[in-house]
């Protein structure tokens, strides 16, 4: 018998939607299954019981099955006959979803380089310097919250039009990934690390470099997060 995944470890406790939301619960639904299912709460294979869903969300099944439709959509779930809706996100499509958006965020480095303002630079400096603060106090939420205004800052200096949209496809596994790794002191260490030798080349104009340190950065920062959340075991 499949284990009943938990929704609430290490993102909070999940919330009860009110009811009088219909219009937008769908989107809630969608937004914190996802992340459960990147976080690793379900196991590949395992099949989603959307009774026990919707009980746990306190909302009818009718949100669920919609928000289900969207994750399948996306490749993570799969409706088949006779068994219902099936987990697919496995070790393989992380690593794969790790090394689309290493080559997506590089190539946006390396166009930040090319095309930032002196305004941006200042911008992305003082980013940095609040990140150093905030491992140095361990402040993990901060550092959630500045590194995602610190790749907003890149997309926006890099004046990216086709692969800011391709991006946006992988942005809602960022949020996930992000407070999974962050929740280790020596991973915010090496994080900072890397982000000052990003903003460091790509305020410095170093086309090369910026691309080759973003790719590295979301190449390591990919590879602890499969560690943390597949371990040794392999995709299915």
């Amino acid at each position: 018998m499949a284990h009943q995944p938990s929704l609430s470890g290490g993102v909070g406790t999940i919330e009860r939607l009110d009811p009088q939301l219909q219009l937008t619960m769908r989107d809630h639904v969608h937004r914190i299954l996802r992340g459960a299912i990147i976080a690793g709460r379900f196991a590949p294979d395992e099949k989603v019981n959307e009774r026990q869903l919707a009980e746990q969300f306190g909302v009818s099944t009718t949100p669920i099955k919609e928000a289900l439709r969207q994750l399948e959509a996306e490749g993570l779930v799969e409706a088949l006959p006779r068994r219902g809706v099936i987990i697919r996100f496995n070790m393989s499509w992380a690593e794969e979803m790790i090394l689309a958006r290493a080559a997506l965020e590089s190539m946006i480095g390396h166009l930040a380089a090319k095309r930032i303002s002196a305004e941006a630079a200042g911008a992305l400096k003082a980013t940095v310097m609040l990140m150093d603060a905030a491992t140095t106090s361990g402040n993990a939420d901060e550092l959630i919250l500045l590194n995602e205004t610190f790749h907003d800052q890149i997309h926006k200096a890099s004046r990216c039009q086709y692969l800011a949209r391709l991006i946006e496809r992988q942005q809602f596994y960022d949020a996930s990934i992000r407070r999974i790794i962050h929740s280790d002191p020596a991973e915010r260490e090496k994080a900072l690390r890397e982000h000052a030798a990003i903003a460091a080349a790509i305020v410095e104009g170093d086309v090369d470099g910026a691309e080759k340190q973003m790719r590295d950065h979301v190449v390591r920062s990919g590879e602890t997060y499969l560690s943390i959340v597949f371990g040794n075991k392999e995709g299915k």
